[in-house]
């Protein structure tokens, strides 16, 4: 993944509140056996309407997204932000989030930032009446900063050092290959082994 140490985009803002899994990607396109090229499918039933703000070109730039209450309730799947990601959207502000969604994003390079009610209305309403407003997240420093407003915000220890090196689960493993590789040498012979026999 790459790092995510700073973030400037343009934004684009969802005024829905309880979006769930199953809203953000249908379940027959969690069927495909790649993490990637959700693009496609992203707000499916929704993408019909021609008036829906994804389709609007103005917006077809915009890496932020600022959503909702309870953004990315329901399911655990992680295609929700596969689709994100693949159409863009690097960063998601909101007031909440569904727990797991909100694990999934940063373990898959994507940052969901918990602001305030007032905050956020702010930011929608900047983004709204301009699509080339302009929002810079920071995870070094922990802030939302766009056209003078600067809000802190707060993220765990690992997520936002996966976030910053670029790493998540599986490359932290991959990291520690030369450990795991001592640690297999030394066991007892008799003991279960995984792998080519």
């Amino acid at each position: 993944m790459e790092p995510l140490t700073e973030h400037s985009g343009t934004a684009l803002v969802l005024r829905r509140g309880d979006v769930d899994t199953d809203q953000i990607i249908p379940a027959e396109f969690c069927k495909r056996l790649t993490k990637s090229g959700y693009e496609d499918t992203l707000f499916h039933a929704w993408m019909q309407d021609p008036e829906f703000v994804f389709n609007d070109p103005a917006r077809r730039q915009a890496s932020v997204l600022v959503a909702g209450h309870n953004f990315g309730t329901g399911s655990s799947r992680e295609h929700a932000v596969w689709a994100l990601r693949d159409w863009g959207i690097r960063v998601v502000i909101g007031t909440s989030f569904g727990d797991i969604f909100f694990r999934n994003a940063w373990k898959n390079g994507v940052l969901a930032v918990q602001l305030p009610e007032s905050v956020v209305d702010t930011l929608a309403s900047k983004v709204d009446a301009d699509p080339s407003f302009v929002v810079t997240v920071d995870v070094e420093a922990c802030e939302v900063r766009a056209s003078g407003l600067t809000h802190g915000f707060q993220i765990d220890k690992r997520p936002r050092w996966l976030l910053l090196n670029g790493l998540d689960d599986i490359a932290v493993t991959l990291g520690r290959d030369e450990l795991i590789t001592g640690f297999e040498a030394g066991r007892k012979p008799w003991l279960p082994r995984v792998g080519a026999a």
